[in-house]
């Protein structure tokens, strides 16, 4: 009897216990359970909207300089990075054979103009004797025949012709002379701008052989240190924003991996309609305006660009990511839960069937993208808060209207559980 009772004495003090522990350990569990939110504020301060791209830097003008002749090469005056000026010489072909051209020439056209010389002796005296015969007819007439007379008077006719064939020759010599002249000072290769040269094909000794085609020897970038181009493609989807900011006269920034610390300025110059398509991705090209006094951008070097398209300068700054943190519809309160389900009039259009939208019902649900919600945390439960939004930068997106103040904490995702 006295087991039984102290047995039950001992249950019921374990049921005491239990009841009295269960709800400190029902809670401990239940806040042990609840998730723990990552919290970002609500900041305040300047906004710079921004389209980024990748670029190559280029010269504004690349001359290539050919070879109108052939030869071995006998001077190379330049190498590369040397700067030249127009008139430069920057290497010579091997003159022997086109100057022996220009002496054999000079040589036919003095032989032509010697021939012409005889000619004109010839001729003067063909006008003599046929004066001297026309003088005797008149005083004698059966001096002389008919036949002799039409003989001098052909001569002269005869002679004249040889005259004017004589005189073709001289200036069919001459061009020729004029052709060989040319062509021997073609063997100076000459820079035709002001420039720097960027890149040489060629080495002393080397034969040229330009029948076929002319072969590249030179490329010279004109002013390199006043300006410089840098192109990027742009995607079709942003290409409107990049009219905008040419319109504005929107500055563009820029780094190149060889000064990592360093930030280069520029403008939109061009904004090229040329398309192309890769891979069902359309993009355009867009010229870039930038000074190079150092010669720190050299040509293909790979730019990283931002296009500024819009700025703010003080404004409230929602964390992008509390625009894209979608909870569980446990962790919502009820007014909030038709958000989350979709059984609410307020929840967000899904845009991933917008193929299936007329052009009119597409422009309207995209001017509707600015409406959002984001989530604080009230009592335990998520509770949404409507918010209109605007320009946006890489980690905050700008607040146009809704009911927070800086300093709010808004709800970017929950932390891991170890």
């Amino acid at each position: 009897m006295k087991s039984f009772l102290l047995w039950g004495l001992v249950l019921a003090v374990i049921g005491i216990g239990g009841w009295f522990a269960y709800q400190p350990l029902s809670d401990y569990l239940q806040e042990r359970n609840r998730p723990q939110w990552k919290m970002s504020k609500v900041e305040k301060g300047p906004m710079v909207f921004s389209v980024n791209s990748t670029g190559t830097v280029k010269p504004v003008l690349s001359v290539a300089i050919g070879s109108f002749v052939s030869g071995p090469i006998i001077e190379l005056n330049v190498d590369f990075n040397d700067s030249v000026k127009a008139g430069d010489v920057l290497a010579k072909v091997d003159p022997r054979l086109f100057a022996a051209n220009v002496a054999r020439d000079r040589a036919i056209l003095a032989a032509r103009q010697a021939e012409l010389e005889r000619v004109e002796a010839q001729l003067e005296l063909s006008k003599i004797n046929e004066k001297r015969g026309r003088q005797l007819r008149e005083d004698q007439k059966n001096f002389m025949s008919e036949a002799e007379m039409d003989t001098l008077t052909f001569e002269v006719k005869s002679l004249d012709a040889q005259r004017r064939l004589a005189k073709a020759a001289i200036d069919q010599a001459a061009a020729t002379l004029d052709n060989s002249i040319a062509t021997l000072e073609y063997c100076e290769i000459k820079s035709p701008v002001d420039g720097m040269v960027i890149d040489r094909k060629i080495e002393p000794g080397q034969t040229l052989a330009a029948q076929f085609q002319t072969p590249e020897l030179f490329v010279i970038a004109p002013d390199l240190r006043e300006k410089i181009h840098v192109f990027a493609s742009v995607d079709e989807t942003d290409i409107g924003w990049i009219q905008k900011a040419k319109e504005e006269r929107r500055p563009v920034t820029f780094t190149v991996d060889a000064h990592p610390g360093e930030l280069f300025l520029g403008e939109v110059e061009q904004i090229r309609v040329s398309s192309a398509s890769v891979q069902n991705v359309v993009t355009y090209p867009v010229i870039i305006a930038a000074s190079n006094p150092d010669m720190k951008l050299l040509p293909g070097m790979t730019a990283s660009i931002s296009f500024e398209i819009e700025s703010r300068e003080s404004v409230l700054k929602i964390p992008s990511a509390a625009l894209r943190f979608f909870p569980a519809t446990e962790q919502v309160r009820a007014e909030d839960r038709g958000l989350v389900d979709g059984s609410g009039t307020g929840q967000i259009v899904d845009m991933g069937n917008e193929k299936m939208l007329s052009a009119a019902d597409q422009v309207e649900a995209n001017l509707k993208q600015s409406r959002r919600h984001v989530w604080v945390s009230r009592s335990g439960l998520l509770q949404a808060v409507e918010v209109f939004t605007g320009i946006d930068e890489s980690r905050f997106t700008e607040l146009v209207r809704g009911e927070l103040q800086e300093g709010d904490e808004l709800i970017v995702g929950i932390k891991p559980k170890f």
